[in-house]
Parts: C-alpha cells; structure tokens; sequence
C-alpha cells in the first residue's frame, strides 16, 4: 500500500477505535471496552476523580460506578493522531453528559469536557490502546449527589 493511502488507513482505523470506546462505554459493553486496548495497558482516570490502573482494573471499577447513571453519551471530537510506523499518539476531546436520579426521581444532568491523550500501537488485531490518560476541560457537575457517585472520595 503507498504510503498516503496507509496513513490516511491508520488515522480512519484510530478515529474508528476512539469511537468504539466512546460506544462500548456508553452501553456498557465492557467486552468491547476491553477490545479497544491493549491487554497490558496503562489507564489514568485520576485529573477527573478516576483512578489509575491496568484494563481489568478501569473496566471493573467504570462497570461499578456507571451503573448509577441512566444517561451517559461519551462524543469524541477534534482528533489529531500523530503516527509514527507501528506506534501513535492520539490527542481528542471528550465531551460526555451524564445523568443520574436524584433523590425525587428527577434526573439531574451535567456535562464532563476533557482531553484524552492517547499512546497506540499496532497489534494483529489492529490499532489499540496502550496507555491513556485524560484532563478535565471543564465540568457543570456542582451537585453533591454527583460528587459522591463519581468521585466517591468527595463528601
């Protein structure tokens, strides 16, 4: 393949990924979460009131703490994606409005903005996620309730 068309290939299959992952994430689909990484990845949800650690650790804990919230839409935008033979680096927005019921029912939204950056590199099974981590941009969430579900630490 030249070389032009190979690039313009990679940076479609990485857009692909990115958008993969906002799915799996948004109808919890944590097989395919797991398929959006590679199997020894290092993932950094700290700068947002996340936690740090390897794909069976990220994917059990989003799996706990999204399960409170009946609406979340993860969109994935702005990608530049610098590539560099079998490897990349990856820099998207993150927009992603959540809900959850408060104590009357009434679901209560907020909207997360941030940066995903993003180490890839090609596998067999083609272009995965070997690290990421994310900085928040800026966020609505001032409702205590929402605190406490997604940064349990907070009271």
């Amino acid at each position: 393949m030249d070389e032009t068309l190979r690039t313009l290939a990679d940076r479609a299959a990485i857009t692909d990924l990115l958008h993969r992952y906002a799915r799996a994430v948004d109808e919890r689909d944590w097989d395919l979460f797991a398929d959006c990484f590679t199997d020894n990845a290092a993932i950094d949800y700290t700068a947002v009131g996340g936690i740090q650690g390897d794909l069976g650790t990220i994917r059990s804990w989003l799996a706990d703490v999204l399960r409170h919230f009946r609406l979340i839409q993860h969109i994935i935008t702005n990608v530049e994606i610098e590539l560099a033979g079998d490897t990349a680096t990856c820099r998207s927005y993150l927009l992603n409005p959540m809900g959850i019921a408060g104590e009357n029912g009434v679901l209560t939204v907020f909207l997360d903005s941030a940066i995903y950056r993003d180490r890839l590199v090609r596998t067999e099974r083609g272009w995965r996620i070997a690290s990421r981590t994310i900085e928040p941009t800026f966020s609505t969430r001032h409702h205590s309730l929402l605190l406490r579900t997604v940064s349990p630490q907070v009271s």
